[in-house]
């Protein structure tokens, strides 16, 4: 018995039997993939419309960094699906990429390439593949760690795709190395999202986040040290992506809108233009936060109306933990409260009554922070068909707590120019010069690219 199964015959079946099972197992994600059953594959990762995300904090006690894989061969097999699950998850048929040609010199010229693309829609990450096929070079992509606690085999795939997690409530020098390393040796591309979170609204870019200038200049210094006759370099290239509508608005939006307007026990504004309905409603969610929070409803304009809002959610709980009320982006405000308030929960030695307050408060950071998505007079300001699908998609997210990829879309990739990445920050300059560039390109890029968005026109009855 025992010669039998130290056999060569036995081996041989054992790893016959082990391939068969992978090679299922692989099959059945890839037939979900392709069918669309992406929540049999892929959970619903949480948003932050539905003000859930304070919740999934804690689980961080347990965060341990997760590294990329480098190989080549599973990127290039799973960039196969991409574009059939744009298709049928977001609702993108088609990736237009330009510029593509100026990565190519500098991936020619050996540089480190930091790709900093603005953030609008889940897909994002998603719709850079189309870049990097037109590249054929896979890319790593730093992601929130939320993402790889979605299940086991979320984590495997974000890992086979290139991507390595970042703690985003604290300082994870795991992550920050992983980034740096990726960089001075120019294995690949590395892709960070410099707003730190989504945007939801293509033409508003997020303040962007200085981490991204600091692990450019640290990348720049290791390369200089490592050898001083090299010539690499390292050049952070703004990336646009920009999202079309190309569908009949008017049937897409219309049920959507009536559906709202009934939970808020309004007979539909059937006949009305979908911007006069939008504002109304707008209006309408405001109120009702307010009337929770401030007791009546606000006079004055509407952003003025969100910033008095917004601060009486952060302002004293910035007084309690961070001893002043604090200045500059709203996402950069509830990051810092965050910091401040969670290490103790992870803790868990707090009574029951003080993790109810802290939780309190993590939750009227989130909804300042999902106030804060919409940008004043984005619609009223110019009607284009994807501002307004933009918003009443956010409109249904904040009510019902899910997110609607509403389709046909294309998309298009426009590639800037290469920004040089200096070892050292001009500290005699008031803002980064480096992150000053790439806001500057950025929003350079995507005020080109709205050429191609199409003007709302009301129907006419």
């Amino acid at each position: 018995m025992l010669r039998f199964f130290s056999c060569r015959k036995f081996r041989f079946c054992c790893v016959s039997c082990c391939f068969v099972w992978v090679c299922g197992y692989l099959g059945r994600m890839a037939w979900m993939l392709l069918c669309g059953n992406v929540s049999d594959v892929l959970p619903p990762i949480p948003v932050s419309g539905d003000f859930k995300m304070a919740k999934l904090l804690p689980v961080d006690s347990r965060y341990q960094f997760v590294p990329p894989h480098t190989g080549s061969l599973w990127p290039r097999l799973l960039s196969w699906l991409v574009p059939g699950h744009l298709q049928r998850t977001y609702g993108v048929q088609e990736v237009r990429v330009e510029g593509a040609e100026r990565i190519r010199e500098l991936q020619r010229a050996g540089h480190g390439i930091l790709l900093t693309p603005n953030h609008c829609r889940m897909s994002d990450a998603l719709v850079l593949q189309a870049l990097s096929a037109d590249l054929d070079q896979p890319f790593h992509v730093m992601a929130s760690s939320h993402l790889f606690r979605g299940s086991r085999l979320q984590s495997f795939l974000l890992r086979r795709m290139g991507a390595f997690s970042i703690y985003r409530e604290g300082i994870d020098r795991a992550a920050v190395e992983q980034a740096v390393s990726i960089l001075a040796t120019a294995s690949r591309p590395l892709v960070i999202f410099p707003e730190g979170a989504l945007s939801q609204a293509n033409d508003s870019l997020n303040a962007l986040q200085e981490g991204v200038s600091f692990i450019a200049r640290t990348a720049a210094v290791r390369c200089r040290r490592q050898s001083e006759a090299s010539a690499r370099q390292i050049f952070a290239v703004p990336v646009a992506i920009r999202y079309l509508f190309d569908g009949d608005l008017e049937a897409v939006a219309e049920p959507l809108l009536s559906s709202i307007e009934q939970r808020l026990s309004w007979k539909p504004l059937t006949g009305v233009p979908l911007v006069e309905r939008i504002v109304r409603v707008g209006g309408a969610l405001l109120a009702l936060k307010e009337l929770e929070y401030l007791g009546s409803a606000q006079a004055g304009t509407l952003a003025a109306r969100q910033q008095r809002l917004i601060d009486h959610l952060l302002v004293p709980a910035e007084l309690e933990w961070l001893k002043s009320q604090q200045t500059g982006s709203v996402i950069a405000r509830v990051r810092d409260l965050r910091r401040a308030i969670l290490p103790d929960m992870i803790e868990g030695q707090l009574p029951a009554a003080e993790m109810d307050r802290r939780w309190a408060q993590l939750n009227q950071a989130e909804l300042a922070q999902s106030l804060s998505l919409y940008p004043s007079d984005y619609v009223a300001g110019d009607p284009t068909v994807d501002r307004i699908l933009e918003t009443i998609e956010r409109f249904n997210e904040h009510l019902n707590g899910t997110e609607l990829q509403l389709g046909p879309r294309r998309a298009i990739i426009e590639v800037g120019e290469p920004i040089a990445a200096s070892a050292q920050r001009d500290r005699s300059a008031g803002a980064d010069p480096l992150l000053a560039s790439i806001e500057q390109q950025l929003k350079s890029l995507l005020q080109r690219s709205s050429v191609h968005c199409r003007r709302y026109q009301p129907a006419v009855s």
